[in-house]
């Protein structure tokens, strides 16, 4: 992930922007990254990404198939499953709750 300030951010809600990519169809983690930094939200590096990958698949939101290389190594491809489909929609809520509570404590501060 890119050393930004808003680097924290993305990484606290890095489940949830995996499951919202995964929602397009199946990918391997090298493409789940890529689809999230096209979304503006950073370089998701792997020893970022394949950890939150691991314990989505050990809770089962998301499963992973090997499927082989062309030439060249396989790789994992992950899919959402219907449990991570229902963590998304409940994560979905949660996300806008927060960040209108936060948009109205912000408004309500003065700058310093």
């Amino acid at each position: 992930m890119s050393q930004d300030p808003e680097a924290g951010w993305v990484r606290a809600a890095l489940e949830l922007a995996v499951l919202a990519a995964l929602t397009d169809g199946d990918r391997h983690g090298y493409a789940l990254g890529q689809r999230i930094t096209e979304q503006g939200l950073g370089t998701i590096r792997g020893g970022v990404l394949y950890p939150v990958l691991n314990r989505m698949e050990a809770d089962a939101v998301v499963e992973a198939t090997w499927h082989a290389g062309q030439g060249g190594p396989g790789r994992k491809v992950y899919a959402i499953t219907e449990a991570g489909r229902e963590r998304l929609a409940r994560q979905r809520e949660s996300w806008s709750r927060f960040a209108d509570t936060m948009s109205r404590f912000l408004e309500q501060t003065t700058e310093a």
